[in-house]
């Protein structure tokens, strides 16, 4: 009688906990259910540099972050486009000439500690950053708004809540990539009770947002664990109960853990792999939408760097088409103009720097320069989405820049390192690149090149007034064709002064197992995982 009694028992229980299970996915969230025991583990070749996403801009942090956190507005992933779409704000209303943006958020959201995400939420997180100038680690916010709060030209004028689901910015003037701005992972919105509880170790022991997935544990240059939000707001989602994204430095390393199982998913696929994985059943090949450029960057404070002809003369020693061929092999074209052909204002009209080493010699010789001169070119350890193979660029570079009489030490940079002494003005010359993060030109011109960004992303420390005014005024101009021309006449400047050599446009590539479902790679490169499957 007793065993009968415990049999019932236990079946009463396991008939709540399949009701439970039943309630748990219809709120929005997979704990629970079959896919709450789905892991996926995606395959990188660097680690994260922190997990609060306002003070990053590597894509490596990005890409973790996206699944912890929400924005005010999003991309649409699931078109694998830019074209901004509600997420934490259901709608909004732009008026006043273009100058007063307001936002009605949704209701009823948590952030994953259980506080509530309101409009004073989303005031604290904006006046955090925009009074961040004496800390200077919110590097994005000055980059794409254009300055720090009491800065000139910072494009905000206030942020305010009149009510606990309206958000209403007011700016200084009309700014045409303002909306794919906010939709940009660096203004994705934090637990203001999370930033106050952790204080500075806010993004290492703690990152809490309104996204699909918790922050677990990070063991460093290892692993990050995300698990599935119960909470998510999103009906359904996500799809699989975990997240680890896995560093595995060298990309034929991490392409043989991918064939032995041990990953799910992988992006720096070395180009010359590709070809042979097309014909593996049990892989997937995904190419991401090219929105990218890598580039040579020089130090224009340093000499001789300081000089435009020497600048304009080792444009002139590389040799981009060598380096397409030998480590794209051919999933690249070489580059023109420092943002990539998708974009709108694109100049097609400017001629490259063609590869002349007599003219590259004879124009280092007017600079002062007639038997060359000695530097060090600083390069990322880590293979990245634009640059599989940096060292062996590198060394492409150090072999013709000899030829003309320069002498080039190279040094390679373990990736949170290498950030931080470009950042800092440390390297002479660099090898860099750069993944768009919303689809305007403003965000390769202006967060690259423009002098608001010294500081944050202009490593090159280049700075120009007249760019500077061209570029402000196409943020301005809402009509297309205006700011194609402002741009154009921006990229004339920039190829002139030369404070690049822009290197490739590349078409990176990824792989995972076939077991995958509903995995679309962003032209932004990185995606939410929420929706993606394994079966």
């Amino acid at each position: 009688m007793k065993k009968r009694y415990v049999t019932a028992a236990v079946a009463l229980i396991l008939a709540l906990a399949m009701a439970l299970t039943g309630c748990g996915g219809a709120s929005g969230g997979s704990s629970g259910s079959q896919a709450a025991a789905k892991t996926l583990i995606f395959g990188r070749g660097a680690d994260a540099t922190s997990l609060d996403p306002a003070v990053v801009t590597d894509g490596e942090s990005f890409r973790v972050t996206q699944n912890i956190f929400d924005t005010l507005v999003s991309y649409d992933y699931a078109n694998q486009s830019t074209n901004v779409k509600p997420s934490l704000a259901t709608s909004w209303t732009i008026t006043n000439g273009g100058k007063t943006y307001t936002f009605k958020l949704k209701k009823g959201v948590k952030f994953q500690d259980g506080t509530a995400f309101n409009a004073k939420a989303v005031v604290y997180n904006f006046e955090r950053w925009m009074n961040g100038k004496a800390s200077g680690k919110f590097a994005y916010f000055p980059s794409m708004f254009g300055g720090y709060a009491g800065d000139k030209g910072l494009v905000i004028q206030s942020v305010t809540a009149p009510d606990t689901n309206t958000v209403v910015f007011t700016l200084k003037r009309p700014s045409a990539p303002f909306l794919k701005n906010l939709a940009m992972s660096p203004f994705a919105i934090s637990s203001p009770a999370a930033i106050k509880k952790y204080g500075k170790n806010y993004g290492t022991t703690a990152a809490v947002g309104t996204g699909a997935y918790v922050f677990k544990n990070w063991k460093r240059n290892d692993t990050i664990t995300l698990q599935a939000n119960k909470n998510y707001w999103k009906k359904g989602l996500p799809k699989i109960g975990k997240l680890i994204f896995k560093v595995i430095p060298d990309n034929s390393s991490r392409l043989n853990a991918m064939k032995n199982g041990e990953i799910d998913l992988m992006d720096g696929v070395n180009p010359s792999d590709v070809a042979g994985l097309k014909g593996n059943s049990q892989l997937k090949v995904y190419s991401r939408p090219p929105m990218n450029i890598a580039y040579m960057g020089f130090n224009v404070t340093m000499k001789p760097f300081n000089n435009v002809k020497v600048r304009q003369a080792l444009n002139m020693a590389v040799d981009k088409s060598g380096i397409v061929k030998a480590f794209y092999n051919g999933q690249a074209q070489p580059a023109v103009n420092p943002m990539p052909p998708s974009l709108l204002g694109y100049d097609k009209s400017i001629k490259p720097y063609a590869y002349n080493l007599k003219q590259a010699k004879k124009l280092l010789a007017q600079a002062g320069y007639p038997k060359g001169f000695s530097t060090t070119l600083y390069t990322m350890s880590n293979p990245r989405d634009y640059m599989p193979e940096p060292m062996n660029v590198a060394q492409s570079v150090q072999s013709t820049f000899g030829k003309i009489g320069v002498k080039v030490k190279i040094v390679s940079v373990e990736w949170s390192s290498y950030i931080d002494k470009l950042t800092k003005g440390g390297a002479p010359m660099y090898m860099m690149g750069w993944i768009g993060d919303n689809g305007d030109p403003d965000n390769f011109l202006y967060t690259l090149l423009d002098k608001d960004a010294i500081g944050s992303n202009n490593f090159s420390f280049y700075s120009n007034n007249k760019l500077h005014n061209i570029l402000i005024a196409a943020q301005s101009q809402t009509n297309d064709a205006k700011r194609v021309a402002l741009y154009n006449q921006a990229q004339v400047i920039l190829h002139q002064d030369a404070p690049w050599v822009p290197l490739v446009y590349a078409n990176p590539v990824l792989v995972g197992k076939s077991t995958i479902g509903n995995y679309k790679p962003s032209p932004t490169g990185t995606e939410p995982f929420d929706a993606v499957t394994i079966k």
